[in-house]
């Protein structure tokens, strides 16, 4: 199983960037898919989630600003991001989190905002 990032970029506070990430090959057990992000030097942090119920939870940092999508068929999970803030500059990881098995993590991808 793979999952591919893209939508990484560079944008100016107050704009928006979309992350999407497709997962290649068979999963099983999908409990959530989401997004987390991490700074060089701290802790992975989450950013948003999606369950199999639609259910969905986003950091505070970034709650109001961005939301996030799903399509089961194609096996995506995309993230938009509104209003964002230089704060919001981090390498951002595409997640699967699975009920009895290891999560799977995307390979990263860099947003970048400039104020």
């Amino acid at each position: 199983v793979q999952l591919q990032a893209s939508g990484g970029g560079s944008v100016q506070a107050g704009g928006s960037l979309i992350l999407s990430c497709t997962a290649s090959g068979e999963i099983f057990d999908i409990a959530g898919m989401g997004w987390y992000r991490q700074i060089p030097g701290q802790e992975r942090e989450l950013v948003a989630t999606l369950d199999g119920g639609g259910r969905t939870k986003f950091g505070d940092s970034v709650k109001g600003r961005f939301t996030i999508s799903r399509d089961n068929a194609k096996k995506t999970v995309s993230l938009h991001m509104n209003s964002l803030k230089p704060e919001d500059t981090a390498v951002y990881y595409c997640n699967i989190r699975r009920h009895y098995s290891a999560d799977y993590w995307g390979q990263g991808t860099l947003v970048t905002v400039s104020s």
